[in-house]
């Protein structure tokens, strides 16, 4: 390799697409945000236009490397938001806007999927169930209410995959992302046929399924002359955006672990061995680095406590609000965080926020620790799982806005028991993104490698015996609050 080239990742999120520009030994060299629209046609659908994509990334990456040596670009690769539908037809024209992850249309098709087909089979074909937001359903809806779209589907794509599609011309997914579709043997790492026949489509209208450190192509001769770059850059696969920015993370290997607090919560687990959990409370996915990965996701985590600050009692200054809490592990005051209903463990999208256990003497200071600590149990729910699965964690990292809190991450590390590292810097998928560009282009070996290298811990919060003890108390109540009050949710 010559010296210092140079690597892009794109991290094709919900609101904007973000750009890094990364040298050999991992520093960033510039980051650059383009916004794009979101489209809301009927109250809880979500769709964007694949081609505001493709624009705002190549507008992006022009910017991006304005300043630096052009020829020294070497490779690109992605981080994308998961479970996105994009369809094209013979000539390779989007036939309608995309239906994102977020899309609450798909009821019917999701509990036909777990209902009639069942989720033991789902389970059997593909290592999880349905949620509405996976793309497995978003294909039957558009079988069932637009069968003439359905009727001229050539290519089934994810959103990150169609950018990699405008710029080599090959139709790929890398096996991260394509685990979020329900369409995909997780454990076989390969499109599933059963599912494939459940959606009424052929196995060639899916793309060729890479791993996400693998190069699909180069640029297209035009695509380089536009943005002024070697056509023999390299773009590889790129992943799903949890595993993109667990690959940012070093979250890479057996037996690693980041806990994301951000609006929602994730607790992401990287094993070298495929499992599954008997409720499929946990997505199983294939991961970045070559091997699997479980992931929690709760759908209110820091969102909880700014509600709390925010909403409720009406202050900005969440540290003053944190300073007056004194005693750990001795909280009389529960908190359930399901402001938005749960994903995992619970599955339950009726599920609601509850505060237990107040009495005369409760104070704001204590309330506002049950919302920092409902989350955590909430976190160590997910952890419980993973651990009757024979996984063993001693330390977990941590990112999102929550982990600016010094409070927050010690009650995670009391009630997970475990070691929390924090990171130096957090650029989430565009790192990730940047990081898989370089694997493949042969400047490190393996991801765990340039993991290694790039990912520094700069903080250790450590778990002390006599509240780890308190809070496993504490959890054993916690769990047992919500079995209680599912009946109430349901009436």
């Amino acid at each position: 390799m010559e010296d210092n080239m140079l690597y892009i990742g794109v991290d094709l999120g919900t609101s904007a697409v973000k750009l890094l520009l990364m040298d050999s030994e991992g520093k960033i060299i510039n980051i650059v945000s383009k916004e794009y629209p979101l489209y809301f046609p009927h109250p809880g659908w979500s769709e964007q236009n694949p081609e505001d994509w493709y624009q705002q990334t190549m507008a992006g990456i022009r910017e991006l490397i304005a300043g630096a040596d052009r020829s020294q670009v070497a490779g690109i690769s992605f981080g994308g938001q998961m479970h996105g539908l994009v369809i094209l037809d013979k000539e390779d024209r989007v036939i309608r806007p995309a239906i994102l992850w977020n899309d609450g249309r798909t009821g019917e098709e999701t509990e036909y999927l777990n209902t009639v087909i069942g989720r033991e089979k789902l389970s059997e074909y593909t290592a999880n169930i349905a949620f509405a937001g996976f793309t497995a359903p978003k294909l039957l809806w558009v079988k069932n209410k637009e069968p003439e779209n359905f009727a001229r589907i050539a290519k089934i794509m994810l959103p990150k995959d169609y950018i990699a599609y405008k710029l080599t011309g090959v139709h790929c997914t890398d096996v991260s992302d394509a685990s979020g579709m329900l369409l995909f043997d997780v454990k076989n790492r390969r499109w599933s046929g059963e599912m494939c026949g459940i959606c009424g489509i052929r196995p060639d209208q899916l793309a060729k399924c890479y791993e996400s450190f693998e190069t699909v192509g180069t640029l297209l001769p035009e695509i380089a002359r536009e943005l002024g770059i070697p056509a023999s850059v390299k773009v590889a696969a790129g992943a799903g955006d949890n595993a993109a920015a667990a690959v940012g993370t070093g979250t890479v290997g057996d037996g690693m672990c980041n806990i994301s607090l951000g609006t929602s919560g994730t607790i992401f687990i990287s094993s070298k061995k495929f499992g599954v959990d008997r409720h499929n409370a946990l997505h199983s996915f294939a991961h970045a680095d070559g091997s699997y990965h479980l992931m929690g996701c709760m759908l209110s985590a820091a969102s909880c406590n700014k509600w709390w600050m925010d909403d409720i009692i009406g202050t900005g200054d969440y540290r003053a609000e944190q300073q007056a809490i004194e005693k750990l592990g001795e909280n009389p005051v529960y908190f359930l965080p399901y402001l938005m209903g749960e994903r995992s463990p619970h599955n339950d999208p009726d599920a609601r926020a509850v505060f237990l256990g107040m009495s005369m003497d409760t104070t704001r200071a204590d309330m506002t620790q049950a919302v920092l600590e409902g989350v955590a149990f909430a976190l160590r729910d997910s952890l419980e799982v993973a651990k009757s699965l024979g996984i063993e964690l001693t330390r977990t990292k941590i990112c999102g806005g929550g982990a600016k809190s010094a409070l927050w991450k010690k009650i995670i590390a009391n009630v997970l028991n475990l070691k929390v590292d924090v990171l130096e810097s957090e650029e989430g998928p565009a790192m990730g993104g940047a990081m898989l560009a370089a694997v493949a282009c042969g400047e490190y070996k393996s991801v765990e490698e340039i993991a290694a290298k790039v990912v520094k811990i700069v903080e250790t919060v450590e778990p002390e015996a006599d509240l780890v003890e308190k809070y496993q108390e504490r959890y054993r109540k916690f769990k047992e609050i919500y079995p209680v009050c599912r009946p109430l949710f349901h009436i």
